[in-house]
């Protein structure tokens, strides 16, 4: 039975999210912890070009987004691109956009707690190596693991305060820091290689990452076809400015960019004094930690979704019988978090996310015209004018970003993908067994 619905048929839908709402929503969940980290990554990698690197990546996110608007109106239920793929392409796709998405959210985890080691070794710097970091890194998982084990209610309240909290430090960052840029720091007389500027524009998608959650909720827009083009592009040219003036005033402040594991709060430093790289430290660290809870509480679900589906075994969806919180799924992310945060580094981790992120981006634009094809009789609730140049230009520009993946995480993604695949045959082979017992 098809998933796509048509605005006359969906009386259970409200379209309460007005425009503005539907703006800060995509700027809420783009703005995370990955700018704390990569505006000294981005420049090891291509200098001052690292400026270009930005608009070019939010040119291609530009146009995922769109293509994800389109596609995420056609539906009411809840998977967002494991939905879509299973819907466009087949239960086989399907599965493996959302076992793949669950994988990209443990290396999400992974980047993430390296990058608020980083920020922690600010205070402690013994904390990046050796067995302080071992040690943090384990505390805090499973500080983590504890607090959604025994059942976590989070507060819209929380997550705004967080939000608010980040565009603060951003803007104060900026509006500071712009007054003490020294302009001769911005050399382009050597442009970077073609493969470091496509690795660059390729991590930068991880920081504008986070528009396929905010996509979901299309069919309770109000007035859409007007209000999702407006958002998207309102949403994506803040958040490009913004990030775009951080890099600036990185590379205009801090002498030793290429080399700081800890940007902000380094630059920070030298145009604010110690007090302000303190301060930038401790929002960076709230931030950081923000974003892992969301990701303790969430991940987890991915692969309890699947086990509901019957796409892995079922124990993986069992709950607890007191707490009620899927304890298997969460307990099996966790230590996988753990293992890929202790071993793996910040880029490693956030390479292995962004590859699996432009494969179900690339899939999920795809989708489009396969839904138009397929269903000429029933448009979409948001319908992108040039969507099949729009979804064929997306899906290139996935590819040639996917091109310049690093042999070992590309690697690893393939290995994910193919345990992924074992589960899938072992759990429809279970499931047939027991269809096949029943009298």
């Amino acid at each position: 039975m098809s998933n796509t619905v048509a605005p006359a048929v969906q009386p259970g839908l409200i379209r309460g999210i007005r425009r503005w709402d539907f703006v800060a929503l995509i700027i809420n969940i783009t703005i995370g912890a990955g700018i704390l980290g990569l505006p000294s990554k981005i420049y090891n990698l291509v200098g001052a070009y690292s400026l270009v690197a930005y608009g070019v990546s939010a040119a291609v996110v530009t146009l995922i987004i769109l293509c994800f608007a389109e596609v995420s109106s056609r539906f009411s239920g809840t998977g967002g691109p494991y939905l879509y793929a299973r819907e466009a392409f087949g239960p086989l796709v399907g599965f493996e956009v959302g076992w793949l998405l669950w994988v990209s959210r443990l290396a999400s985890f992974a980047s993430i707690c390296n990058l608020l080691v980083s920020y922690a070794a600010y205070f402690w710097p013994a904390v990046e190596h050796g067995w302080p970091r071992a040690l943090v890194i384990t505390g805090l998982i499973g500080t983590l693991t504890a607090i959604n084990l025994i059942g976590v209610h989070t507060a819209s309240l929380v997550n705004n305060l967080f939000t608010v909290s980040k565009l603060l430090v951003l803007l104060l960052f900026t509006g500071v820091g712009l007054f003490f840029v020294d302009f001769d720091a911005y050399s382009f007389a050597t442009p970077p290689t073609y493969a470091n500027f496509s690795m660059a524009a390729m991590l930068l998608i991880f920081t504008f990452s986070g528009f396929d959650v905010a996509a979901i909720p299309s069919g309770e827009v109000k007035d859409p076809q007007r209000t999702i083009p407006f958002g998207l592009f309102t949403a994506i040219a803040t958040v490009a400015l913004l990030f775009w003036l951080v890099q600036a005033v990185c590379i205009g402040t801090l002498p030793g960019l290429a080399a700081s594991e800890r940007p902000l709060a380094d630059a920070s430093q030298r145009f604010l004094g110690p007090a302000g790289g303190a301060f930038i430290a401790v929002a960076a660290l709230l931030t950081a930690l923000g974003t892992l809870n969301a990701l303790m509480l969430t991940g987890p679900r991915l692969l309890f979704a699947l086990a509901e589906q019957k796409q892995v075994p079922a124990w993986l969806g069992a709950t607890h019988p007191r707490f009620r919180t899927p304890h298997v799924a969460l307990l099996i992310s966790a230590v996988l978090k753990l293992v890929l945060a202790i071993t793996g580094t910040f880029i490693y981790a956030l390479t292995l996310s962004t590859i699996i992120r432009l494969f179900y981006f690339g899939l999920t634009c795809a989708a489009l015209p396969v839904l138009r094809r397929r269903q000429p009789q029933v448009p979409a609730p948001f319908h992108l004018r040039g969507g099949w140049v729009v979804a064929g230009l997306s899906v290139l520009l996935c590819g040639w970003l996917l091109s310049n993946s690093k042999g070992d995480e590309a690697r690893d993604v393939l290995i994910a993908a193919a345990v992924g695949l074992v589960l899938y045959f072992f759990s429809r082979r279970g499931s047939r067994a027991a269809s096949s017992n029943k009298p």
